[in-house]
This record gives structure tokens, C-alpha cells and sequence, in this order.
């Protein structure tokens, strides 16, 4: 038995949005034998261009029945079926998510009528609703409407029937498939074609650009797990909706995978990336010889032609480092900039000499540059005949990349050469100081 179904809803996840309205129509595989419809009272506020799309309003749902009153009613409906709907892990995820709110887990076998689609009548323009009833010669009535939108899937279910597809759904509800839990858009060739090894996968839209980022230790497990898990959160729903290719970058460690992901989101800007979309290192240490002679030091924005002893994230972590160094090594807060009254001849009077007072600020830049250390992170490569190697300078990622297992690392500029550089974060040189820590065998100290 087949259980069409269609809904309308308030939003697009379960998790943070009601149902309206639902629509099913059993189907025993020649014919419709039973059907159930009902507005529900979502709970919530019905937006203004939800019920501009669908007609559904306030005023509408105000005595309609809550889910949990027809819960049981549904239930009965849908429990020993295949769950099929146009898209349908949108709706099987809202009518899953409130069966379960209601007391009753929905544990069915779901059929996408997009996906059949595709197997049944290819090259069609697109398998939209609206556009695959078009190019069928299906009107629909009651358009954005839970039962008009349903009885169109019917009839679009029966014509599928009668083109063999049968054999088609029998094989999309194997166990063995991936048919029931892939993004409409995605070829499960695509899922198939992806390594299990550690690395970095990019999911992309209908139009080719990169929506997300992740990384893994297995690619394909990891891949996987955004579509099979029944969550009712926004994201999975974006993915499941918006989801049309995905390519990967196999790395050789899980390190690896984590520096180059973390480099990706910030260079890309995924959309549903919503963590590490931190601004790249926006102050500096800077230091300059002042008009009577001394060398001041101040923390500033960062300058692209002006060379800086340090790099910042945030100007209050760079204030703590300019006020520690001055503190340790007796250097004048005013000319610092740390006290920003200005300096006066009274000031200039209590002042060390130039020379020595220079001194002494020379001697806290080369304290300084004994904490940042330079070194090569190497570990093992893809292959036999390579390693993997990550540049530190200074205190900052400078850049990774694979060199030869023979290659030498004694000096820093022939490096390199052989290494592609990457826009240094918190993220990423804090992982590499964790990994050398703990394996403090594969870190080679070079000279700067």
C-alpha cells in the first residue's frame, strides 16, 4: 500500500515550524482505496507569503483540529505503507517529527515521485510539481493547496505506474539503495564515487556554487550521515532541498582535513557554514621611530605594505601583548599608546635617553620573536613517495602542502617554493600547536 501524501506548513524545517494542512491518498498500486484531509491549527502564526502562496490564513486554521488530535488518526494511515510525496523528505520529515511529538514513531519505507520521475520519463525539462504535471498534461486544481497538490501526485503516481515503474520502485526501496534518503537533486552515483578516507567535501547547488564545507576521517560515512539521520533541523532541510553535486578532497590525516577546511570556509563563505566565518587577522604590532628619536610601538589595523611583528585577531589580544611587554620590560606606556595622553616635554624630561630607551624596546621585539616560533609540522603524505608538510613562521601558518620524501627542510625560502599559501586564523594555528604537543617528533624548528 502507498501512502501519497502532501502537506502545507509555516516554514521550511519541522523543528522550528507547524503543519497546516494535510492530504492522503492510499493507493494500492492500481487504484486510490482510501483518503484523509484536514487543515490543522499549526500553533503559530501563519506568515503573510505563506498564506499569499498557499490561501491557507489564521483565520482559517483557528478551529481546525491540532496535530495531536489527528495524530492517532494519521498514524493509522500512514504506519504500514510506503510514505510517497513529491520531494518527500521534506514532508515525511514534518509528518515524522509531529507523529513523534504526538507519542507515535513513524518507521516506513518513503518513495521520492521526483526521483521516479527521473527513472520513468527522462529528459524532461524539470520534475518540479507544477512543471512535470505541464509537461504531462496534468492540471492541477487547488494549486499550493494540500489536496490539489496531493491528487496531482496520484495522478502523476498512476502514469508513472503504467510506464513499468514498478520496476523502477522496486528497486529505489531495496534496502541496499540510497533512494529514499537522497537530496532530490543528487545522483547517488555522485555518493557512491566518494572515498572513505579522511579529507574535505564541498556540497554544491543547482547552480555549481559551494553552499557548505566539512571535513571528515571518512569522506563517504560522513557525507552520508547529512541525509540518512531524520533530524528536523534547518539545516538538513537546506541540504535535502538544495543539495545537486558534491566533489571532495582526500587529505592525509584528519589534520590536514580540519587546516584545509577551516581555509575553505574562509575563503568561500559557504552559506550554511555558520561556524569559523570569523574576519581574517584584522590588527597588527607595529613599530616606528618617532620625530625626537625614540621607537614607539602600537597596535593598529593591519596594513597591507607595512611589515608587522605580530598579527591579531581581536585589538583587545594585541593590547594584552603590547601591556605584558611593557610591564616586563619597563617600556614607556605613552609611548606604547597604551596611555594615549599625549606626550609632553615634562614626559620627555623622565624619559631614558633614546638610545638606551630603544634598546630596551629592541630587546621585547626579540623576546618577542623567541615566542614565535618556526617550524615545519611533517607527516606522512597520500603516498609512499611524499609528506605532508605545514609551515609555521613566525608563530603563524604560513602554508602546507606535499613535498618529496627526500626533499630537505633546511632552508626556509626553497620551502616555500614547494608549499601553497594560506590565510593564517585562530583555528587553524591553534590545531597545529595541539598536534605538535602531542607529537612533538614530527616538528622540524627551522630558522627564520
Amino acid at each position: 500500500m502507498y501512502a501519497i501524501v502532501d502537506i502545507e506548513t509555516t516554514g521550511g524545517f519541522a523543528s522550528g515550524n507547524g503543519i497546516t494542512e494535510i492530504a492522503i491518498y492510499l493507493h494500492n498500486g492500481q487504484r486510490v482505496v482510501d483518503q484523509y484531509h484536514t487543515l490543522i491549527n499549526p500553533v503559530q502564526k501563519i506568515p503573510v507569503y505563506i498564506t499569499a502562496l498557499t490561501g491557507i490564513s489564521d483565520a482559517m486554521v483557528a478551529s481546525a483540529p491540532r496535530f495531536e488530535e489527528v495524530a492517532e488518526e494519521i498514524y493509522a494511515y500512514l504506519h504500514d505503507t510506503v510514505f510517497v510525496a513529491h520531494n518527500v523528505n521534506f514532508d515525511y520529515s514534518f509528518v515524522k517529527h509531529y507523529l513523534k511529538k504526538s507519542g507515535y514513531e513513524l518507521n516506513v519505507k518513503k518513495l521520492c515521485t521526483v526521483r521516479l520521475g527521473r527513472k520513468v520519463f527522462p529528459g524532461l525539462p524539470s520534475y518540479s510539481l507544477g512543471n512535470f504535471c505541464r509537461s504531462m498534461g496534468i492540471e492541477i486544481e487547488n494549486r499550493h493547496r494540500a489536496d490539489g497538490d496531493a491528487q496531482a501526485t496520484v495522478e502523476l503516481f498512476s502514469r508513472m505506474l503504467d510506464h513499468d515503474g514498478k520496476l523502477h520502485i522496486d528497486a529505489m526501496l531495496k534496502k541496499t539503495s540510497k533512494e529514499q534518503w537522497l537530496p532530490t537533486q543528487l545522483d547517488k552515483n555522485v555518493i557512491d564515487a566518494l572515498p572513505e578516507c579522511p579529507g574535505v567535501y564541498y556540497f554544491f547547488n543547482i547552480k555549481g556554487k559551494v553552499i557548505y564545507v566539512g571535513k571528515a576521517i571518512n569522506i563517504k560515512k560522513r557525507v552520508s550521515s547529512h541525509f540518512t539521520h531524520n533530524d528536523p533541523d534547518k539545516k538538513r532541510q537546506h541540504f535535502l532541498r538544495y543539495v545537486a553535486n558534491i566533489t571532495c578532497t582526500p587529505c592525509a590525516s584528519e589534520l590536514h582535513a580540519l587546516v584545509l577546511e577551516s581555509a575553505e570556509i574562509r575563503k568561500r563563505w559557504p552559506k550554511y557554514n555558520y561556524s569559523q566565518k570569523q574576519p581574517a587577522q584584522k590588527y597588527g604590532l607595529y613599530s616606528f621611530e618617532d620625530g625626537k628619536g625614540y621607537i614607539r610601538l602600537a597596535i593598529d589595523k593591519k596594513k597591507k605594505n607595512l611589515y608587522a611583528h605580530y598579527h591579531f585577531n581581536l585589538l583587545h589580544e594585541g593590547l594584552v601583548l603590547l601591556i605584558k611587554m611593557a610591564e616586563e620590560f619597563e617600556l614607556d606606556k605613552k609611548l606604547c599608546y597604551i596611555d594615549k595622553t599625549p606626550l609632553s616635554e615634562k614626559d620627555i624630561e623622565f624619559l631614558d635617553p633614546p638610545s638606551h630607551y630603544n634598546g630596551k624596546v629592541k630587546q621585547a621585539l626579540s623576546a618577542l620573536e623567541l615566542q614565535l616560533p618556526t617550524f615545519a609540522l611533517v607527516d606522512d603524505g597520500l603516498t609512499e613517495d611524499e609528506k605532508l608538510c605545514m609551515l609555521v613562521e613566525r608563530g603563524s601558518f604560513w602554508g602546507m602542502g606535499y613535498i618529496k620524501k627526500q626533499d630537505t627542510l633546511a632552508d626556509i625560502f626553497t620551502l616555500k617554493e614547494l608549499l601553497n599559501p594560506y590565510a593564517d586564523n585562530d583555528f587553524i594555528r591553534n590545531s597545529i600547536y595541539s598536534y605538535v604537543a602531542s607529537n612533538p617528533d614530527k616538528k622540524i624548528s627551522l630558522a627564520g
